[in-house]
């Protein structure tokens, strides 16, 4: 049967048809549609994380234990997850295990750009790059095999195209795998220096046969089209370059690329008039082929940067000047990111913002990032996941050496961020004696990857009822004493907790405590409170607008104003009557519209 998948559900199925036991991940375009796909498998153990390090830790005691295990991240979620996956590659496995890293050239939903192909030959492991949603399944399936095999884990490269695409896929059967009985086998798994130095032997051994493997993989071809010119590529960038070439070059296709075919590139660079490398991001194949002693042609004509797309490789290849794709801004309708209608930390940035020369404001990775734009201006930096409170710490250290600067800082993150790496933060605050204002916006969900539950939201990933982690009993267990807990959407209350928080002078925490109006289920404890205001809605009363504008300054895509007319209204299909613009308003002209009261 043949079914039309995503590189993401395919990489599913494929987990699914090679019988793994234990999957986790945690939630980050463009590899979140793996595990939720994965969830639909009923007989796959699966389950959200609170960070990637735990994601790569549970599926590593999975392997141990003697199931199939399997992790998914982003790449920068293998960051946070290298400490477990050096001494993974050094331990290996029992059951097979594969890690997926999915890449983002191009930074669509990302902080950063970065080749995760050099955490394979950085940690010594196989690795595997599927080109589209056919090989993410079938690649996967034979990881299994290798990783049992060559006891090793496999990096399994993925990027947003990849990812997202979508192609005719062949499903198979379900492979079925038994459960591997438990052994203690402390020479393997206890990794002391007196065995981790006996293990690093081991580790070069693997990769020597590895070696052998990789000249003859079914994923290392060549597609000779009797050409001049030749062209070595992986993952998508092979497809892009079929894209843009067809067969009037001839093709060395790498799907499993560490470690690389030494024979396998020589032989073809010396078939060859030309011969290009295309791959995105870093040299990797390239600087391998230079070692080789060939004379490639690489990132010398084709951008370090970037998707590395049919139209960037025609024009590289035409100009030697090239240095890849520049948007003409003026071709694009200036539509700037905002939060949406009735989100909770829309009225929590406009208090805020009245505090700007006070303050300066370390941000974080999730929907609050919006807050950056117009008409907040309310975030400084933003660095990665969890690091708001860490970083914050540091600023404020430093500002307190300034005698000409008493600005005060003040750190935002969101629950699901807070689990992630934010306890860790905050205990460092608290421990070397901060007195940063650190601001939890708890919004219940993981709102930003869409809508994924973490252990604030009483729900696990199979969607059973669960203990819900209670961020102001965890705070005031760290040893914080000056907590405020306030509803968002009402502004004296929040503008009362900051100017409370800026008089202190030690740690505070602020917890804004209010659902994202996305969110599809919360407690029924709750539910009348939230159901009460989202089933209202505000209007306008147009003989009391004066057009002043003031309450455009909330930011909310509800709020209209009409040149013609220059006043305001309020688009009543989107208002959720969070009453912040009515709060806002001067002349109290915006008020509960009784049709929906």
């Amino acid at each position: 049967m043949k079914k039309i998948l995503s590189g993401n559900e395919a990489v599913a199925r494929g987990v699914y048809e090679a019988s793994v036991h234990f999957a986790s991940a945690y939630p980050g375009t463009p590899s979140t549609e793996i595990l939720q796909n994965i969830s639909t498998y009923k007989h796959i153990y699966a389950e959200w994380a609170p960070n990637e390090k735990v994601a790569l830790e549970t599926a590593i005691g999975a392997s141990i234990a003697g199931g199939r295990s399997f992790a998914a991240m982003k790449h920068v979620g293998v960051n946070v997850a290298a400490d477990p996956l050096f001494t993974f590659a050094y331990t290996g496995v029992t059951g097979g295990c594969v890690l997926v890293t999915a890449d983002e050239p191009g930074m669509h939903s990302s902080q950063n750009e970065q080749d995760n192909r050099n955490y394979a030959k950085f940690a010594k492991i196989p690795m595997l790059e599927p080109s589209n949603s056919q090989e993410s399944k079938d690649m996967i399936i034979d990881a299994y095999e290798l990783s049992e095999k060559y006891d090793s884990v496999i990096l399994f490269r993925m990027t947003t195209r990849v990812c997202h695409s979508k192609s005719l896929v062949e499903l198979g059967e379900k492979k079925e795998v038994e459960l591997i009985p438990y052994k203690k086998n402390f020479g393997k798994y206890v990794a002391i220096p007196a065995i981790g130095r006996k293990l690093r032997h081991k580790v070069e051994e693997r990769m020597n046969i590895l070696k052998g493997y990789s000249e003859t993989s079914k994923w290392n071809y060549e597609i000779d089209n009797n050409s001049k010119i030749g062209v070595i590529s992986s993952g998508i960038a092979f497809e892009y370059a079929n894209e843009a070439f067809g067969d009037t070059v001839s093709y060395l296709k790498l799907g499993f690329t560490n470690p690389l075919p030494a024979n396998l590139i020589s032989d073809f660079c010396d078939k060859y008039e030309k011969v290009y490398i295309i791959e995105e991001n870093d040299p990797y194949i390239e600087e391998f082929a230079k070692m080789l002693g060939k004379n490639v042609i690489g990132k010398e004509l084709f951008p370090y940067s970037g998707e590395m797309t049919p139209d960037v490789i025609r024009r590289a290849a035409l100009s030697e000047n090239y240095k890849g794709v520049e948007l003409n801004e003026e071709l694009f309708v200036g539509r700037p990111p905002t939060f949406c209608t009735g989100c909770p930390h829309r009225g929590f940035f406009y208090e805020l913002g009245k505090k700007r020369k006070k303050i300066i404001v370390a941000g974080d990775i999730g929907c609050y990032s919006l807050a950056v734009g117009e008409p907040y201006d309310m975030m400084d930096t933003l660095i990665c996941m969890g690091a708001s409170f860490s970083s914050g710490h540091g600023m404020q250290k430093i500002m307190e050496m300034k005698e000409d600067d008493d600005r005060r800082i003040v750190t935002v993150m969101g629950d699901s961020t807070f689990f992630h790496t934010g306890i860790n933060s905050l205990i460092n605050t608290v421990y070397n004696k901060g007195n940063t204002i650190n601001v939890i916006l708890d919004n219940r969900i993981t709102g930003m990857t869409g809508q994924q539950d973490n252990p604030g939201t009483g729900l696990n990933l199979a969607q059973e009822t669960s203990t819900i982690m209670d961020i102001e009993g965890i705070v005031r267990a760290i040893g914080i004493k000056n907590i405020r807990r306030v509803n968002p959407n009402d502004l004296q209350e929040t503008k009362d907790a900051i100017n409370w928080a800026l008089e202190l002078q030690e740690t505070s925490v602020i917890i804004t405590d209010w659902p994202c109006k996305l969110k599809k289920r919360y407690n029924d404890d709750d539910f009348a409170r939230y159901d009460k205001m989202w089933q209202t809605k505000d209007k306008v009363i147009e003989d009391l607008c004066t057009g002043c504008k003031v309450c455009l300054r909330s930011g909310c895509a509800s709020l209209i104003f009409e040149p013609s007319t220059k006043k305001v209204s309020i688009n009543p299909n989107t208002c959720v009557g969070c009453d912040v613009c009515l709060q806002i308003c001067p002349y109290d002209a915006i008020v509960k519209d009784d049709k929906y009261v």
